[in-house]
């Protein structure tokens, strides 16, 4: 089984064309900015709005004393729910979900097909996110193959950080990788994301040598690689892989932040403004200068 958060479609920004958008639950590294911070332990979570929430006491019925009613508000205790199934579609009101659950192979292709005649009209495809799909175990390359035999395009979405014997296996499936490339300094990289930038990068070259198509991605966050110094390094470790063409930019926003809220966690980032289009623009421009065609993706 894998393990899935979200089926998105009609996606025009992860690969060409457009595309549905699988998103997996579970990620090796931290980010401090993730957008996705549901993805990142494999399990289910729960999420709560407070906005919606009507109190019906549904929830409060189902569980064990894990989520109360406290002056008048609802408060979940997530570290004392062993078992988040019992909420799932229990909120009439859906203030409370459970996000992510295990589909097989077979029903995620029932629903991709449903979106085949888009595929054909504009070249999409289906795009592998998350959360890393190339820490999903085997049942993902059954997954590619599947979508493969009916001629579905297939992107994957990938931070690299990952034992290279987990992404060779998929190098002859996939048609194209979107590529973190979040920092070349590894004190930085580590500080802000938990994990090793060396690791990503030497990916980077093993993926190059594959002859694999690949687009490198930046996210561009305060604080962290959003200098000339930083992004000149990251540009120019692009630039010395022979098979990059392309390098993406995507500029930092703060629209995780109720997610965050959801999930009963703190947003790190809260206090930093989202970084502008324009503001791209002096990174554009060397990437461009070093021979790579550019995107800045919002």
């Amino acid at each position: 089984m894998l393990n899935v958060f979200n089926i998105q479609r009609y996606s025009l920004h992860d690969g060409n064309g457009v595309r549905t958008n699988i998103f997996f639950k579970g990620c090796p590294l931290r980010c401090q900015w993730c957008n996705n911070p549901e993805s990142l332990e494999p399990s289910p979570s729960i999420m709560f709005d407070e906005r919606l929430c009507r109190r019906f006491g549904d929830c409060i019925k189902a569980g064990n004393g894990e989520i109360i009613l406290n002056d008048e508000r609802l408060s979940i205790n997530r570290d004392l729910i062993k078992d988040v199934n019992i909420f799932r579609n229990i909120c009439p009101s859906k203030a409370l979900i459970v996000a992510g659950q295990e589909w097989s192979v077979p029903d995620i292709i029932r629903e991709i097909e449903k979106d085949v005649p888009f595929y054909k009209m504009s070249e999409g495809g289906v795009t592998l996110t998350g959360g890393e799909p190339f820490a999903q175990g085997a049942e993902l390359k059954d997954l590619i193959i599947e979508l493969k035999k009916r001629g579905i395009n297939v992107s994957a979405e990938t931070s690299l950080h990952l034992p290279w014997e987990l992404i060779e296996p998929y190098t002859d499936l996939v048609d194209v990788f979107l590529a973190d490339l979040k920092h070349t300094d590894s004190k930085n990289f580590f500080s802000f994301t938990g994990g090793d930038a060396t690791l990503v990068m030497n990916n980077f070259r093993k993926l190059d040598d594959t002859g694999s198509s690949f687009i490198v991605r930046v996210p561009v966050i305060p604080r962290f690689n959003y200098s000339l110094p930083e992004m000149t390094a990251i540009i120019d470790f692009a630039a010395g892989l022979k098979n990059a063409s392309e390098i993406n930019f995507i500029p930092y926003h703060d629209l995780a932040r109720e997610k965050y809220m959801m999930l009963g966690k703190d947003y790190i980032f809260g206090d930093y403004s989202k970084v502008g289009r324009e503001d791209m623009k002096i990174f554009t421009e060397y990437a461009e200068e070093r021979g790579l065609t550019t995107k800045i993706i919002n």
